[in-house]
Parts: C-alpha cells; sequence; structure tokens
C-alpha cells in the first residue's frame, strides 16, 4: 500500500532548518497519518534544537508506543510530565498524565504476555520429560497389572504438576495486578499517605504539595485548591498500606 504523501511545512523546513516548532507541525500532521517512525525522527531533530520542549517529547512518546516501543515511550512520558509540571501546563497534564498510565499499561501487557509464554514453555517442557521419563520406565516392565501401576503414578505426577502450574499461575496473575485507587496521579506510583482534596480526588502528600507550591488548583480537576484543603485519606491509606503488604513488587510499579 502506497502511504499518501505529506507536504505540510516541508517548504518552511528548508527554508529553516532549525525552527523546532517547524518540526513539531510535521511531526503532528504525521502522528495523524500514522507515520511513527518519521513522526521519532522529526522529534529527534526537534528535541536536538530545543531539549526540554513538551510537545515534541509528547509526540515522541506517542510514536513509540504505536510502534511498541514501551519502555521508550514510558521514558519520554514521563519526561513529558515533568515538563508538564515544571511549566505549569495545566491544560496538557490531564492527557499527558492518562498517556503515562496508558503507557505503563501497555508495557506491563507485553512484560505478562513474555512472562506467560515463558511459563507455559517451561510446563510442556516438564509434562514432556515426565511423559517420556514414564515411557523409559515402562520399556522393561512385560507384567500388565505392573504396568497400570506404573502409568496410574506418572499419570498423578503429572496431574500434581499440572495443578502447582495452575496454582502458581493464578497467583501470579493476581499479584501483577495494581488497583487504579493505589496509584497517585502525579508521581504515578503506589500511594503510602494519601490525602484527598474537596472534590474527592486523592494524591501522594509529597507530590500534591510539591505541585501546589507553583499553582493553587488540582492538577486533574483543574478546581482551586490550597494546601489547606488537604485531609488525610486514613481509608485509602490502610488499604495501600495492606496491597503493599500483599505485593511488595508494586512498590517499583
Amino acid at each position: 500500500m502506497t502511504r499518501p504523501k505529506l507536504f505540510i511545512r516541508k517548504p518552511s523546513i528548508l527554508a529553516d532548518p532549525f525552527n523546532a516548532v517547524f518540526y513539531n507541525n510535521r511531526a503532528f500532521a504525521r502522528i495523524k497519518l500514522k507515520h511513527y517512525e518519521d513522526v521519532v525522527e522529526d522529534c529527534i531533530h526537534s528535541l536536538d534544537l530545543s531539549p526540554k520542549s513538551l510537545k515534541p517529547t509528547y509526540y515522541l512518546s506517542q510514536a513509540h508506543l504505536e510502534l511498541g516501543n514501551y519502555e521508550d515511550a514510558l521514558s519520554s512520558a514521563l519526561q513529558a510530565h515533568a515538563l508538564c509540571v515544571a511549566n505549569n501546563e495545566t491544560k496538557s497534564l490531564g492527557a499527558i498524565t492518562q498517556h503515562v498510565l496508558r503507557c505503563k499499561r501497555e508495557r506491563w501487557e507485553q512484560i505478562e504476555k513474555k512472562r506467560k509464554r515463558e511459563d507455559g514453555d517451561l510446563e510442556r517442557e516438564t509434562l514432556s520429560l515426565m511423559a517420556d521419563a514414564m515411557q523409559r520406565e515402562l520399556q522393561d516392565v512385560q507384567d500388565e497389572a505392573d504396568r497400570r501401576e506404573i502409568e496410574a503414578e506418572w499419570k498423578a505426577k503429572m496431574e500434581r504438576t499440572r495443578a502447582i502450574f495452575d496454582t502458581a499461575r493464578a497467583k501470579a496473575d493476581k499479584r501483577r495486578e495494581v488497583p487504579e485507587w493505589a496509584v497517585d496521579d502525579i508521581s504515578f506510583g503506589i500511594m503510602v499517605d494519601p490525602v484527598v482534596t474537596k472534590t474527592g480526588k486523592s494524591y501522594e502528600r509529597a507530590y500534591i504539595m510539591e505541585y501546589l507550591q507553583n499553582s493553587k488548583i488540582d492538577p486533574i480537576t483543574r478546581e482551586p485548591l490550597m494546601p489547606e484543603d488537604l485531609r488525610p485519606n486514613l481509608q485509602l491509606r490502610e488499604a495501600c498500606e495492606e496491597f503493599l503488604n500483599e505485593n511488595g513488587w508494586a512498590v517499583d510499579w
């Protein structure tokens, strides 16, 4: 399939190849056309010219995500979020926050698919080795009753092995689910000391207090918010503590 040609902003780039805005504009157009590899190229050019620019960092993350480069997508998304907070660009914060969570989710799904595939391969290999061992043991056994007994013993072992894999798989699947209510929308980590706003939105205390030093509005709802409006969310804190106690891996999520 032939891709549609893109002429947007090309004359401007040729006339002024050191203007990052032109690369940003073309990257945005290429996102719409789903030319993601070209988006990456434009964003890299733009960031070479303006390293701390929000738009190319955000566009770069979007392109990497669509290309399946999950680590790069998440890294750029977190950089875009940090730039958004640092520059107090509240209009973009909500969309970028959701994009960061999407990057985390898709990255984790990729990791989970790999884990499940490897676990499945290990189970099949183990059961195959057990079946081979049973056949070797049966080779020199002529008595039919003895053969039935050996087969029954091996089949019981194989069933127990399947059950062990099933139990481990169920625990692993449950252990790797991170509930949205436990995640802070500013740091994207598990909350340990959540506070709640007047509108009922909860944040990790340290991050919302840091944010309010520069802006007196809720970073998600954009409602007016002052530090004195925050209250400890004791029920949520207890739930987060319980979750972390049972899922220590989530500290680094």
